[in-house]
């Protein structure tokens, strides 16, 4: 290449989960054991049945090779609202939605719509990489909210009001978190909500993993508030939640003027989510409540079986935090960094996850592992693993 790039992409670092995955090329040939791979979260499980069995009769139908309107089919926006109506009480209307390839669109939207260059947006750590990633790229700053590890990842609505000033646009938090897997209490999202509305600025949450909260409790009740969307964006996915992860079946949520604006993007960025997604995610919606939920138990029992198994004593990893789909981990060798140590359990143990760093600075001493693929009956064998990793 003999032209330049721009300087806010080359300062961001490589797709880590590429990266990891390059890892594997040295791995000692030969070597007997499975790959277990803690790396991506992807569902191991297929979509529903009867879900790919209605895809099938629709690529008859001409117009699924279309487009659609940039925000998505009206039908399927009804059915996503409904959605909303049966699980929280309260929800966007059709018009307060804008379908995206993925929740990474729909995040991409929802900053490109909020700032400008030079605008801030809180951060706190660990970070889901493709948010800091992207906010560089677009030249906004991200302002850390360091981790706190007594707490367990649980934001601090005070430490988050004394990062705000004139520049900061957003408070953006993931919950579940992605990479720890905790959930936000919802009267810790209530009152970080009530301080973006004193500051006048968003509160941005992606809620990629809502549906596997424990017991299907519900996240919050922001949509109870008529006025919600005068200070509140909501980011979700279906991917994970209908096992569509390679559909890209994203969403914005926003008040009705702000997805007006939203829509100038999405317009040059990608136009609209492709139909036979739209199609999938208004199935999911209207007919999958309880495959969903079935999903959510075997993916807690995981979660119990993974805590109960690694926090039994003579482990040298210490678990930090985990929720249904993560675990935040910190490992036993000081002075050496989350990649050096994540290198080493490819190459030595035949596990692959993601180092703490990538989730933001400082974070080093930690890993993330996903068990989204990984089952019941593996657990054990992949955190024997850990156990017999020399220190």
């Amino acid at each position: 290449m003999k032209f330049p790039v721009s300087d806010q992409i080359r300062s961001v670092h490589f797709p880590p989960i590429s990266e990891v995955k390059g890892w594997l090329a040295h791995r000692e040939p030969g070597d007997p054991r499975p790959l277990v791979d803690l790396c991506q979260a992807v569902p191991d499980y297929p979509p529903a049945r009867q879900l790919t069995d209605y895809l099938a009769t629709m690529l008859d139908d001409p117009a699924v090779s279309k487009y659609s309107p940039d925000e998505g089919l009206s039908e399927v926006r009804e059915a996503v609202c409904e959605r909303y109506g049966r699980r929280c009480g309260a929800g966007p209307t059709p018009r307060q939605l804008c379908l995206t390839i993925g929740a990474s669109q729909a995040f991409w939207l929802a900053m490109v719509t909020l700032c400008r260059a030079g605008d801030e947006v809180i951060v706190p750590l660990p970070a889901y990489f493709d948010h800091p990633m992207a906010l560089e790229m677009l030249g906004i700053r991200p302002v850390w909210l360091p981790f706190d590890a007594e707490k367990g990842g649980i934001v601090e609505p005070a430490a988050v009001a004394r990062l705000i000033t004139p520049r900061t646009r957003a408070i953006l938090l993931v919950t579940p978190s992605n990479p720890t897997g905790v959930v936000t209490p919802p009267d810790v999202i209530h009152e970080l909500y009530s301080l973006a509305r004193r500051r006048g600025i968003a509160l941005v949450l992606d809620e990629t993993y809502a549906d596997f909260i424990p017991a299907g409790a519900p996240p919050h009740d922001l949509f109870a508030d008529p006025a919600w969307g005068d200070h509140f964006v909501q980011i979700i996915s279906f991917g994970k939640t209908f096992a569509l992860t390679g559909y890209r079946a994203g969403c914005l949520v926003a008040s009705e003027s702000f997805i007006h604006h939203a829509l100038k993007a999405q317009d040059t960025m990608a136009v609209c989510q492709p139909r036979i997604t739209q199609h999938a995610i208004m199935y999911g919606v209207r007919y999958l409540d309880d495959w969903v939920d079935a999903n959510r138990r075997m993916m807690e029992r995981r979660h119990d079986l993974f805590r109960s198994e690694f926090t039994r004593p003579g482990n040298p990893f210490g678990l930090v935090a985990s929720g249904t789909f993560f675990a935040w981990v910190r490992h036993p060798f000081p002075g050496r960094s989350g990649r050096e140590v994540a290198r080493q359990l490819a190459l030595e143990a035949g596990v692959i996850c993601l180092p703490g760093e990538v989730f933001g600075p400082g974070l080093e001493p930690y890993l993330r592992l996903a068990f989204g693929n990984i089952r019941e009956e593996a657990i054990v064998e992949a955190v024997e693993r850990f156990r017999a990793l020399a220190v």
